[in-house]
């Protein structure tokens, strides 16, 4: 037994004594509230009772983070589902982000190589070629909310990196389904009573599982479709990389177990709302906005736009905590947790921490050029450990294509005078009035560049 162990003390840290229904209720209605109150009366670690008989415990320290990202694998269960009980009904129960261990590994392991080396490079190029054709729809001269059109372009992206040739019409099949599916569990106050109740009270929701056997039904189609012809050796879309994985492995997946990861990539919706922000944040700082948009024109660097993306992701991270489910004991902050606890690192609380990030609710990307560290247990929008969300770079990867290719062709301007305030989507946390802008085409300019490679 070590010092720390001898000194701590079985049960839970402090946190609010009211009936767990009502931590629920207030948790599915203003969880960034809630987060902000306890963190005030009882400090870096508390607990909180959302669902019956599993506390959860949430952390805020980067002493803490790294304990739990850095616990053995097979210590630490998968724990998202409590966080967000719509994720079981919408991923599937074979998803990479609820397995434990060993069948979390496998599937990561089959999932990095779609999201590293030279397929970035081609990903680049399809966000920026997707992202101009979608902006060049957008309408001019009047109001229109971001965030859809963000949702359009991300959904665009993911499709055809998933099925990279699809037929036309199934391929418009699926973005309408996909679209339908985004719809209803985009509607915030009842999604969030169904969440308070649990994810039975979704999957029993006769609106969910028609809009989810629509999508369902086009996805299997594709892939046994696909399985009848073979797949080609050039093909490279993370459908046929994952095929082939599974085959080399020598277990063939099942058609549920590929619904769930296709699905699983499928339902992006995290960086469409981090897209909605930037531009949110930006054109609330013009000053900002135009040292961004010169970097971009010249075509000289990505400092400034690297550092922006990471201070909108610290600033306004599209999800607010991780959870891990401790399988054994775990001491941690001078308690000692049972196995089943959930121990939840706080996003959303450690990117506010003053003595990290001072004036930490400033919009500021200068603090990452100033050196700020986007440090791995201070710096954690995509989460840490081996259950890092494996496909961040990625999604790094799309906000810059696309931020790109905005300030390239377009002129935004706010459409209201205030900021907007954070709002609880499905997922994610998005800009509240959906991130109202009004666009002005840009000629371009003698100073333009070409895009930078990925």
């Amino acid at each position: 037994m070590t010092p720390a162990q001898a000194a701590s003390k079985p049960g839970l840290p402090a946190g609010p004594r009211i009936p767990t229904p009502l931590q629920a209720a207030i948790w599915a209605l203003r969880p960034l509230e809630l987060m902000d109150r306890c963190e005030r009366r009882y400090g870096e670690i508390f607990t909180l009772r959302i669902r019956r008989r599993r506390p959860w415990v949430l952390v805020t320290s980067p002493e803490h983070v790294k304990r739990v990202f850095t616990r053995p694998a097979e210590l630490m269960g998968a724990g998202a589902g409590e966080a967000n009980p719509l994720l079981e009904p919408l991923l599937g129960p074979r998803s990479v982000m609820l397995l434990d261990e060993p069948q979390h590994m496998g599937d990561r392991r089959r999932l990095l190589p779609s999201f590293h080396g030279r397929r970035m490079k081609d990903y680049g190029a399809i966000i920026s070629q997707i992202a101009s054709e979608q902006v060049a729809t957008w309408p001019t001269g009047e109001p229109f909310e971001l965030w859809p059109r963000m949702q359009a372009i991300s959904m665009e992206v993911v499709v055809r990196a998933v099925f990279e040739e699809i037929d036309r019409e199934r391929g418009e099949l699926l973005r309408e389904r996909i679209a339908e599916l985004t719809d209803w569990i985009n509607r915030p106050r009842r999604l969030a009573l169904l969440a308070a109740v649990g994810s039975r009270s979704i999957t029993a929701n006769r609106g969910f599982r028609e809009a989810m056997g629509r999508l369902e039904s086009v996805v299997l189609d594709e892939v046994r479709l696909r399985r009848a012809r073979g797949i080609e050796p050039a093909e490279e879309d993370i459908y046929s990389m994952l095929e082939r994985r599974h085959a080399e492995d020598g277990r063939p997946a099942s058609e549920q177990k590929m619904r769930d990861e296709l699905v699983t990539m499928l339902s992006d919706g995290p960086t469409a709302t981090s897209l909605a922000w930037v531009f949110e944040r930006l054109l609330r700082h013009p000053e900002k906005l135009a040292r961004l948009r010169d970097e971009v024109l010249r075509g000289d660097g990505e400092e400034y736009l690297d550092a922006c993306v990471k201070e909108i992701l610290r600033l306004c991270p599209a999800v607010p905590l991780v959870m891990r489910r401790l399988i054994e004991p775990m001491e941690l902050g001078g308690h000692e947790l049972a196995a089943g606890t959930i121990v939840a690192p706080s996003i959303y609380l450690m990117h506010r921490r003053a003595d990290i990030y001072p004036d930490p609710l400033q919009f500021r990307p200068e603090r990452f050029l100033e050196g700020a560290d986007a440090g791995a247990y201070t710096w954690i929008p995509f989460g840490g450990g081996v259950r890092r969300c494996v496909a961040a770079n990625f999604a790094q990867l799309e906000i810059k294509r696309v931020i790109e290719v905005v300030l390239r062709e377009l002129e935004l301007r706010p459409a209201t005078a205030d900021a907007e305030p954070a709002a609880r989507s499905s997922v994610s946390f998005a800009p509240g009035g959906g991130a109202r802008v009004i666009a002005t085409r840009r000629a371009p300019g003698p100073a333009d560049r070409e895009p930078l490679a990925a």
